[in-house]
């Protein structure tokens, strides 16, 4: 659509007002405001806001820039922008330039825009010089205004159709264009203008907003000072627990039956209740889920009664609270909304506050918010200036008035509110002023607050809510599986269903003895559900609580490994969830954060550009070219003074200075506190600040700046500014900020050095330094004053008040003189290299989310192996859908008609570029770019990007994904990850508590995947499968005795034998396996990644293996039930001619069971510990020691009556000890056979690498041997040769059975020519080793469509060069 606009014009009309004026029509506009102006009025705003947004969303996405880029060019062309700006565009129009404003003429006014973009054919707010062509004739308008193929927008009348910020299609999100078309057309931000913004502000409050709330409407809370409350609020109680004494056994009830397989097996207790229906007794299934239940709810009980005490404890602590003119002391539960209390020193806030006054002069205090955000140092809080004198008791008595503020929420860091006091102005109140509950009262002595949140209203527990939901790839298989288990199971229900009928049918006549013409045995419903509770155990019972016992003792492995315990910070590892261990073995895709993550977080000042020059800090400042310049007066000078004098004012740290005279500086992100030092290293000492003025030594002389405005850093801002009155009584703005927003918002005299620090910015950049901008411009005192009012009511809006500021900070942030930059390094954390190259070598691809600049990026790439030399880069840098959809779809292409996998390749791209390729009809094409290539780096993204490009691979790949981060900014990426990885670093804890496993390092990640993940899907699979194979093995026998028993439903086993056969005498051995298993040695792993290999792609748990599993339980399930059949035949089997009944032939069944599947489980175990041998051993020993007890329980308890001197039965029986030697030996002989061959002849890497151990022997000989399942040397070979020239394929090929010292013989039959091929004989083909230089030069002729030619026979070979490639001779 956009490629086919041509140039078009673009009308900015006023509507058409007949033959009256401007004035009389504002005039009859007033007049018609009525008592229901502000309903008209917000009527007009829904309506229009709905229009707006239909037209924004309709309109791609330059011509909406566009469109926001004229808002302020023509907001009311009909009254006029003001003189200066009417004056400045023609000045720019008699000086030759493109840009004409039409003058009034019979109440009409536009400006005709005309524009040839490169795309889209319209105005580019980004370029500084579009062309914008003049009217010829300054004609007025006709009355009917004609729509382009642009659209046309009408200028609006000041009374009554005026558009807010929010709602109209020039959105505020356009601030930055805006600006920047000011900025680019010498237009000026005077005070009339000022005083319009500030009257829209006003206006503002009359209407309700989507993003704010409407005071009329009651969406607010009111908090009465010193007075009773008109609204009830909650207490101070705060709860974490999740049961009460009375609330326990519903919700624990509730929990435990949304899982289908409890649901099931309750199911099955119920219709075992049912009169002559159950074979199995009332009783054997429900006993056994009691207990599992008991298991459960014993495990939940103790983990709340831990909550049940820190929540005692917590509610429990004092505080003193102002009451009936009086300081008591009361537990923080009792405290309510309203409450005026006091805090000490190292005190924690019992709930949120606002702080009044407190020890320190204006209010001032220091907390500290570890507890919230996990950051350690200060953070100051200043009461606003009404309340501070508030310092004695019968001040605060004197209080009057009343808070409003928004209701409760969890944004941790916007609070909006105002205090209006009885006879007072009302004074906004912001974050700045809140102490929320979690945070600790430091270096200030007491404070008072007044409580506006309490309880579980704070933002604290507004905060605590549990991480999304996430299950196991194995987990998701699992119950498919099951699934599959419950359709056979109906299966078999049916056909011994239809089996009984029929064999009831033929003998009932027959044997009328059995009494088989009662109603019951006719019964097809009721054979139908003898069978289902007689099959019902197919499926184990004991799977669940089995899998979480384990997963939570292998968490416990986890935190308590003190190989990833980090010293320096006292962090270990945890295990925030335990769902997810095994899928840390199946990991294929890591995303990773930069800044914190790869990097250390802690920043260096290193380098800075001052005027064009390049300067570098020394030992001490007199050193320093910086300082030597200042006193040398340098026709810099003046630059490099106002330079340092940024770097120590515009910030927010909080000095302190220790008693050897000292000053520790801290900041809330690493980065200020660099500028900070970076200063200090030239001579610019900031030591003092108070709420109302910083203090700093430049060079042995004291400078006071008055603080007027701090306009805060945000992540949509990207730039911080400060406002103050210097020593000479100006009125200054500093700001710094990424180079993008600093650039666009220079004045045109201000750009002296912009070419200069534009170099210098990228060679910092392709150091991998961290860049800032830094630029400053002077303020006149009549224009800061009306800005200062316009700030102020934005600041004390209730509705919109962070985009008002927003707006109120673009207003006065441009004409901005450029000073120079920064460069402050970030160091990469300890063997992140190394670990980046394991991961690779494990097959894990790696991408890079970050928010810096592109070269920083990329130079961060090369220093931690990311990106190797041989590598190429594909750089995506595109300003348009069209251009980003060319460049994507050509590099495809060329990856297509390479029929390259997996290509050597770095893809690098931008966020704006990003943008545009995550579009509907893109993001296929580039997630398929994305995944050829080895490496990809997103710069510049937004915390929402780097959320979305996780999810896309993570839905569209069906792989297991991990996102690691550190920051607030990777919260959202992490919890969209299949696993998410938290840093617990110096941006706090944020990523951390979001996460599901955190760890202190980036390197720990490495032995977190390599051996816990590998070593947790392999205990998982073999538990899963053994769990089902013991079942399937013991109760698929009741389906081969159906067969003798007339499919009666008749039981094999005593029933309590059958209920206890998971949960008693099967239930360690899968116990051990889930603990103790592993393969190799944590060493081994981690020295050879490849090893990853084998649970990465999930070769021990699929659903091939899981029948597999499946078919050889039935397999083992005939061979113990028909061998002791045969040993039965006779049905003597005692010396004395004695016989016995089927419950004999049943547990000499069930012994051979139990020892079976027992030795089953030692043939299956690779790591042997005492554990391991108790677990096997003792499940034995355990049967026969309960066969004794059992055998004699009746008459003592009314209990097993059929079982009286079973013991004495089965153990004086040689039968029993011959099949005891002989069944499980026969049963597992085919096991022991298939694993003989297997590791014969089809030997796994890893199984040779165990082997290799248990010899202890050199495993890297082992890796270095090539293996016929991982070398592929017939199809690499095959590629070698292209089939245009020569007819040859790999199949054909077979090696030679004597194999040369030097070269590699292939004797086969020659291939079936087809057509004009030629026969071929291989006469010899010798190995030679490939440079990187080769390959890089093959690859790029590849993607050129060019044939990739062959290294020289001749060829030197490096030693670090990659594998060998062949060369061929005929």
């Amino acid at each position: 659509m956009s490629g086919n606009y041509q140039r078009q014009s673009l009308e900015l009309r006023s509507p058409d007002n007949g033959s009256g004026s401007v004035d009389d029509a504002d005039g009859r506009d007033r007049n018609l405001l009525g008592s229901t102006a502000s309903q008209r009025r917000r009527q007009q705003r829904v309506a229009q806001q709905r229009q707006d947004s239909w037209f924004r969303h309709s309109m791609p996405p330059a011509i909406n820039r566009d469109f926001e880029s004229l808002e302020h060019l023509t907001p009311r062309v009909s009254d006029g922008l003001d003189e200066q700006l009417a004056a400045s565009v023609s000045h720019s129009v008699h000086s030759g330039g493109s840009v004409t404003l039409c003058g009034r003429t019979a109440d009409h006014s536009s400006i005709h825009l005309n524009s040839a973009n490169s795309n889209l054919g319209f105005i580019d707010s980004d370029t500084p010089n579009t062309p914008v062509t003049p009217v010829s004739g300054l004609q007025p308008a006709p009355a009917s205004v004609s729509t382009s193929a642009a659209g046309t927008l009408s200028s609006r009348r000041r009374s009554g159709y005026r558009k807010d910020s929010k709602g109209s299609i020039l959105s505020r999100q356009s601030g930055r264009s805006r600006v920047s078309v000011l900025a680019n057309r010498g237009l000026r931000m005077t005070a009339s203008f000022l005083r319009r913004k500030r009257t829209e502000y006003e206006d503002d409050e009359d209407f309700t907003s989507s993003a704010g709330y409407d005071p009329d409407d009651g969406q607010k809370r009111v908090i009465n000072l010193n007075a009773p409350q008109t609204t009830k609020y909650c207490n101070n109680r705060i709860t974490t627990a999740k049961y009460s004494f009375i609330s326990f056994l519903p919700a624990f009830l509730f929990e435990q039956f949304r899982r289908y397989s409890n649901c099931f097996f309750l199911l099955i207790a119920m219709l075992q209740q049912i009169p002559e229906v159950s074979p199995t007794g009332r009783y054997t299934t429900l006993v056994p889920l009691m207990f599992i239940l008991s298991v459960s709810a014993i495990k939940e009980i103790i983990e709340d009664i831990k909550r049940h005490r820190a929540d005692n404890e917590i509610n429990h602590r004092s505080i003193e609270r102002l009451d009936s003119g009086a300081w008591i002391t009361v537990r923080w539960s009792e405290l309510t909304v309203g409450d005026i209390i006091k805090v000490t020193i190292n005190t924690f806030f019992p709930a949120d506050l606002i702080l009044l006054s407190s020890s320190e002069p204006q209010a001032m205090c220091f907390i500290e918010t570890a507890n919230l955000d996990g950051e350690t140092n200060l953070k100051i809080r200043q009461g606003v200036t009404a309340t501070a004198g508030l310092l004695e008791t019968k001040d605060l008595l004197r209080l009057e008035g009343k808070v409003e503020c928004e209701l409760p929420n969890r944004h941790l860091y916007e609070f909006n509110g105002v205090l209006k006091e009885t006879g007072k102005p009302t004074v906004a109140l912001g974050n700045d002023q809140v102490l929320q509950r979690g945070a600790m009262l430091r270096n200030t002595a007491w404070i008072f607050g007044v409580v506006v949140y309490s309880g579980q209203e704070t933002k604290l527990m507004k905060n605590s809510t549990s991480a999304p939901l996430k299950r196991s790839t194995v987990d998701k298989l699992t119950n498919t599986q099951i699934l599959m288990l419950f359709m056979i199971l109906i299966s078999l229900c049916i056909t011994s269903g239809l089996c009984n009928l029929f064999w009831t049918r033929e003998h009932s006549d027959t044997d009328w003895y059995l009494g088989l013409n009662d109603f019951k045995s006719m019964s097809l419903g009721y054979n139908l559900l003898t069978f289902f509770i007689l099959y019902n155990n197919l499926i184990p019972i004991s799977l669940q609580v089995t899998l979480e016992l384990v997963r939570f003792l292998q968490a416990i492995f986890i935190n308590y490994d003190i190989e990833m315990y980090h010293q320096e910070s006292n962090t270990p590892a945890m295990a925030r969830t335990s769902n997810l261990n095994e899928e840390l073995g199946m990991v294929k895709y890591i995303f990773s954060d930069k800044t914190g993550t790869l990097t250390q977080n802690v920043m260096e000042f290193k380098k800075c550009s001052i005027a064009g020059h390049s300067y570098v800090p020394k030992r001490t400042p007199e050193e320093s070219l910086v300082v030597q310049n200042i006193l040398s007066r340098h026709p810099t000078a003046a630059v490099i003074e106002e330079f340092l004098v940024l770097l120590s004012v515009c910030h927010t740290v909080i000095p302190e200075r220790k008693d050897d005279g000292s000053i520790i500086y801290h900041a809330a992100s690493p980065d200020e506190r660099a500028l900070v030092e970076g200063a200090q290293k030239f001579g610019y000492i900031f030591d003092t600040r108070t709420p109302e003025y910083v203090e700093i030594n430049a060079l042995g002389e004291r400078k006071r700046y008055e603080v007027l405005n701090v306009l805060e850093f945000t992540s949509t801002r990207k730039r911080m500014s400060l406002i103050v009155r210097t020593p000479d009584n100006k009125i200054k703005l500093f700001c710094k900020g990424a180079d993008t927003v600093i650039y666009e918002r220079l004045a045109p005299q201000g750009q002296a050095f912009r070419d200069k620090t534009l170099r210098h910015l990228e060679e910092f950049a392709s150091d991998g330094l961290r860049t800032l901008c830094l630029a400053v411009t002077e303020i006149r005192p009549d224009v800061y004053e009306e800005w200062r009012q316009t700030f102020h009511k934005a600041s004390t809006a209730l509705q919109n008040r962070e985009s008002k500021l927003e707006d109120a900070a673009n207003l006065i942030e441009n004409n901005l003189r450029l000073l120079g930059a920064t460069a402050i390094e970030d160091r990469l954390q300890d063997g992140v290299p190394e670990t980046i190259a394991s991961l690779l070598d494990a097959g894990i691809f790696i991408w890079v989310l970050t928010g810096d600049k592109q070269e920083t990026a990329i130079n961060i790439g090369y220093s931690c192996r990311l990106i190797s030399h041989s590598m190429d880069i594909i750089i995506l840098n595109e300003e348009s859908l069209d251009a980003t959809r060319d460049v994507i779809q050509r590099h495809y292409g060329e990856f297509k008609s390479s029929m390259a996998k997996d290509a050597n390749v770095a893809l690098v791209i931008d966020g704006t570029t990003l943008k545009y390729a995550l579009s509907c009809d893109l993001r296929n094409d580039f997630q398929e770019l994305c995944l050829l290539c080895r490496v990809v780096i997103c710069c510049r993204v937004s915390p929402m990007q780097k959320a979305e490009v996780v999810e896309m691979v993570t839905l569209n790949t069906k792989a297991v994904t991990l996102a690691i981060g550190d920051g607030a900014n990777d919260v959202a990426m992490i919890q969209k990850a299949s696993v998410g990885i938290g840093i617990s670093g110096v941006e706090g804890l944020q990523a951390a508590c979001a996460s599901d496993y955190s760890i202190a390092q980036f390197r720990y990640l490495q032995r977190l995947l390599l051996v816990h993940g590998a070593w947790n899907y392999a205990r998982i699979s073999k538990l899963i499968l053994y769990s089902f194979y013991k079942n399937v093995c013991l109760y698929v026998i009741e389906l081969w005795f159906a067969v003798y028993s007339g499919w009666s439903g008749q039981i094999l086993f005593e029933r309590w034998t059958i209920g206890l056969y998971n949960v008693l005498f099967t239930a360690m051995p899968p116990f051990a396996m889930g603990l103790f298993e592993k393969f190799c040695t944590a060493d081994t792993m981690l020295r050879y990644p490849l090893l990853y290999k084998t649970s990465q792609k999930a070769k021990l748990f699929n659903v091939k293996v899981f029948w597999i599993w499946i078919f050889n339980a039935l397999l083992h399930s005939v061979f113990l039930f028909w061998l002791p059949l045969v040993a039965f035949t006779g049905e003597v089997i005692w010396s004395d001619g004695l016989t016995s009944d089927y419950l004999m032939m049943g547990n000499l069944v069930y012994t051979y069971v139990i020892v079976t599947v027992c030795l089953k489980a030692g043939l299956i175990t690779n790591s042997w510990t005492w554990l391991t041998h108790l677990a096997i051993w003792g499940s034995i020993v355990m049967w026969f020691v309960f066969l004794v007890i059992y055998s004699h329980v009746w008459p003592t308890f009314n209990l097993a009556s059929n079982f009286r001197g079973m013991d004495i039965q089965l153990l004086s029986t040689p039968v029993f000890y011959f099949g005891l030697f002989l069944v499980p030996i026969t049963t597992l002989l085919v096991d022991v056979i298939c694993k003989l061959i297997h590791n014969t002849v089809f030997k796994t890497l890893t199984e040779a690498v165990r082997e290799t151990e248990i010899r202890r022997s050199d495993v890297s000989e082992v890796m270095a041997e090539p293996r016929s399942s991982e070398s592929n040397f017939g199809r690499n070979f095959s590629k070698l040769v292209r089939s245009s020239e020569v007819l040859l394929s790999y199949r054909k090929l077979r090696r030679s059975k004597q194999r040369p010292t030097n070269d590699r013989e292939l004797k086969g039959p020659a291939p079936r020519l087809i057509g004009n091929e030629t026969r071929l004989r291989v006469v010899n083909l010798e190995m030679e080793v490939d440079t990187e230089e080769a390959q890089r030069d093959r690859q790029r002729q590849l993607w050129r469509g060019g044939r990739p030619s062959s290294p020289s026979r001749n060829q030197s070979s490096p030693s670090g060069s990659s594998p060998f490639t062949g060369t061929l001779h005929m």
